[in-house]
């Protein structure tokens, strides 16, 4: 009897591991540079893919890759497949090549990319030429190619509204002396800074007063020395708010500006919490995009094969409706700006072609620093 309640034992023992190891998780989100707690890209994404499978009861499961590169991504993206996955949600302009690959491989597999396109073009200089000579591609590819397919959604955001409404509310609270740090100098970075110059312009030229701007790209999205040590100099000379539009980096600039009792305007998501120096966050709504995507998913409304920017019409950017870190600014002043840009009696532009210089007039000087 002993000898056979052991072997009993014995095999469910075995059956209750192979039931662990053949865990799936239908949900999965392949991180960018970064972790789900990095307060800005990755976390907002991760949130909202987490909230929908909460509510209905789905497994989830986030990946890291093991380094930052193509392979590894795709690689991750493999693992998450083969252990389940039917959505995979991939945040960052880093998965365009790596999207590109996956979504014709996977067809059975739907594919949220938050900002980003897919692109078998590694380097270009012009992104809608189809001429090899002027681009680098993927290897064993011959022509360019920006096929979204069926299977995979590409979501964009206004980002240029969202700083618009951050370099508003920065002046429009007594801020005159405004700073602009970048990461890397892709098109949403950009358009963050330069909405956020002209959002300062409109409320100099309401308020009449003269502003100006230090804008510098970091090129890291990670906490650097460098960064803090250019965000200390800044406040030290007379800026009160830096708007960090730099990822990880603007931990950095955190730091900088708990030293030196400065002010900072977060990104992507709401960084109240990271610092008691966040006055506000220029937000894209990462969260509630992701969560109305898997809901068209599963209630069967999934258009995929396409791109969709979202903006302030879609509420898919803005600033987080806590004003109590503001001096002056308030929900009205917010509402009745925001209400403006919907009803297109204020516009924005998003031409990322030229300088940050071209915004100065009568009211702002931008000062661009190396």
């Amino acid at each position: 009897m002993k000898k056979f309640l052991v072997l009993l034992f014995a095999v469910a023992f075995v059956l209750t591991l192979s039931a662990c190891g053949n865990t799936t998780y239908e949900l999965a989100l392949v991180t960018d540079i970064g972790t789900i707690d990095d307060g800005s890209f990755n976390q907002g994404a991760w949130e909202g893919m987490k909230a929908y499978a909460d509510d209905n009861d789905l497994t989830y499961k986030y990946y890291q890759p093991a380094t930052a590169t193509t392979d590894d991504r795709v690689a991750t993206i493999e693992l998450a497949i083969e252990n389940g996955a039917t959505t995979v949600v991939t945040p960052g302009y880093m998965f365009e090549n790596v999207i590109w690959q996956v979504q014709t491989d996977h067809p059975d597999v739907k594919f949220i990319f938050l900002d980003g396109s897919p692109s078998n073009v590694v380097t270009y200089d012009d992104a809608s030429t189809t001429d090899v000579d002027e681009t680098v591609l993927l290897e064993g590819s011959t022509t360019a190619d920006f096929t979204i397919a069926d299977n995979t959604l590409s979501i964009f955001y206004q980002e240029d509204q969202s700083g618009f409404l951050a370099g508003y509310a920065a002046v429009k609270d007594g801020n005159t002396e405004l700073g602009f740090v970048g990461g890397i100098a892709v098109p949403a970075v950009i358009r963050f800074g330069y909405g956020y110059i002209q959002g300062a312009a409109y409320a100099a030229e309401e308020d009449n007063v003269e502003v100006t701007i230090n804008y510098w790209y970091s090129n890291v999205f990670w906490e650097d020395s460098n960064v803090q040590s250019k965000a200390v100099s800044w406040y030290t000379d007379g800026t009160t708010v830096i708007f960090a539009a730099a990822g990880g980096a603007g931990g950095s600039v955190m730091t900088a500006a708990e030293q030196e009792d400065g002010l900072v305007i977060g990104v992507d998501v709401d960084q109240a919490a990271a610092s008691t120096t966040v006055i506000t966050s220029a937000k894209k709504e990462l969260a509630n995009s992701v969560y109305q995507a898997l809901e068209s998913i599963y209630d069967g409304t999934f258009e995929g094969g396409k791109a969709i920017t979202l903006g302030v019409t879609e509420d898919g950017v803005g600033l987080p409706q806590d004003f109590s870190r503001f001096t002056s600014f308030d929900q009205a002043a917010y509402d009745a700006i925001y209400a403006l840009l919907v009803a297109g009696t204020v516009t924005v532009s998003s031409d990322t072609s030229v300088t940050p210089t071209s915004f100065d007039n009568d009211y702002v000087t931008v000062n661009l620093v190396e």
